[in-house]
């Protein structure tokens, strides 16, 4: 959560600013044009298969341009106007049962017939209508990669967007499934939209998406989704080393306190649907907010209505068991960190840049540090981008356009682009 987050908490401002913190990158883009029509897929209940395809959006290069340019992102790279799309597919939950996810498939208006594919996952949210295929705010970084020329894959993850259910937050399994899903999904729907995806990948994503990011492209390099090929890595500040780093710093002052009471209590209401940390809320959350902080996660709280409803720090929040927790895990609480972490505990046969900010205090740079040790012990080629002194949103503002240029070279290396 960034400072735009902190000052919309204290102070609503006349316009509504999306966080780049617990989400998305923000777009001011104008002249959505939404069309009722939708392109029915087969039945079933195969993963990755397509059952509708919505248009959302359609914009200008020109559109696009002053959109990244009001972020301050920059726009060398822009090529096309783009189209956007609401994909509906099928997909498993964490237990492996049937369910479906929704995505947002953005294609250039021009270019050749046949596109590479950019996934990207977004970061942490909480309203479900913030979603990339939902909300044209969460959409900029999918503008960005399409209006370059590629295909772009945008999952909203499990039970965000249209799915059905609660999201499992940092559940990073549901959501590499959902994730390369996704994928096939967007193949599909492509090729009925006249466009060939050639199964060149490359993968990036910011914050919680950046974690995620990282575990689809080991997901796609040891054959979880045939007909892909990953080409490129590039997510930016994600919590990569969450028992070493990331909780951790929720104690002595890295991550701030706003931030750290939304993330620490997403994941424990999240978690604990998968893993026994806790039988009752109050065995880990302090009176008055064990009553109700489950139910603020529904689905249908913004991130500010929650903060607002909840202690002012970690401290505050948690009883003085869990609290020690924090730097000495057990239990369920240790389980759930095992489950999600070890995301860059392989080696990427694609390049690897890692983007962080110096002065994030919703993932502190030393996630990046750690993976990037991680990944060189076992061989790949890997690099940190030290976005200077910024802020989490700022480190995302200050990387797209270095991204963008990323791969595209790397696909005109191959002869792609």
């Amino acid at each position: 959560m960034t400072e735009d987050t902190r000052k919309s908490v204290e102070k609503q401002p006349s316009w509504r600013m999306r966080k780049m913190g617990a989400v998305a990158a923000v777009a001011l883009l104008a002249g959505m044009a939404a069309a009722p029509a939708a392109v029915a897929g087969p039945r079933g209940d195969r993963r990755g298969e397509v059952v509708s395809v919505v248009p959302v959006a359609r914009h200008s290069r020109a559109e696009v341009a002053r959109g990244l340019k009001e972020l301050q992102v920059g726009t060398d790279s822009l090529r096309y106007g783009v189209r956007a799309y609401r994909v509906t597919y099928r997909t498993v939950d964490p237990y492996g049962r049937p369910t479906t996810a929704t995505g947002l498939l953005t294609l250039p208006e021009g270019g050749g017939r046949t596109l590479d594919l950019v996934s990207d996952t977004h970061g942490t949210m909480t309203d479900r209508a913030y979603a990339p295929s939902v909300a044209e705010d969460a959409r900029a970084q999918s503008y960005l990669f399409a209006s370059a020329g590629h295909a772009v894959a945008a999952p909203d993850y499990l039970g965000l967007g249209k799915g059905p259910g609660r999201h499992p937050y940092m559940d990073t399994r549901s959501a590499v499934t959902a994730s390369v899903d996704m994928l096939r999904a967007a193949r599909t729907a492509a090729g009925r939209l006249g466009r060939t995806v050639n199964g060149d990948l490359y993968a990036t994503g910011f914050s919680q998406g950046g974690q995620v990011a990282m575990a689809v492209g080991r997901a796609v390099q040891h054959g979880d989704a045939p007909g892909f090929r990953l080409k490129a890595l590039a997510p930016v500040a994600g919590p990569y080393d969450l028992a070493g780093t990331e909780v951790p710093a929720l104690t002595d002052g890295r991550v701030n306190d706003i931030s750290g009471v939304l993330y620490i209590s997403y994941f424990l209401v999240a978690q604990n649907r998968l893993h026994p940390i806790y039988k009752d809320p109050s065995e880990v959350f302090r009176a008055p907010y064990a009553d109700r902080v489950e139910g603020l996660f529904d689905g249908r709280h913004e991130e500010e209505d929650i903060v607002r409803q909840l202690a002012p720090n970690v401290r505050d929040l948690l009883t003085d068991d869990f609290y020690r927790q924090l730097t000495r895990p057990t239990g369920g609480f240790r389980e759930a960190l095992r489950a999600n972490d070890h995301t860059c505990d392989w080696k990427p046969d694609a390049p690897v840049r890692l983007y962080a900010g110096d002065n994030d205090t919703d993932v502190p740079i030393g996630n990046a540090r750690t993976c990037a040790r991680t990944l060189a012990e076992q061989g790949a080629r890997v690099r940190v981008l030290d976005m200077g002194p910024v802020d989490h949103g700022g480190s995302y503002r200050a990387a797209l356009a270095g991204i963008a240029r990323f791969f595209g070279g790397a696909a005109a290396w191959r002869g792609v682009a």
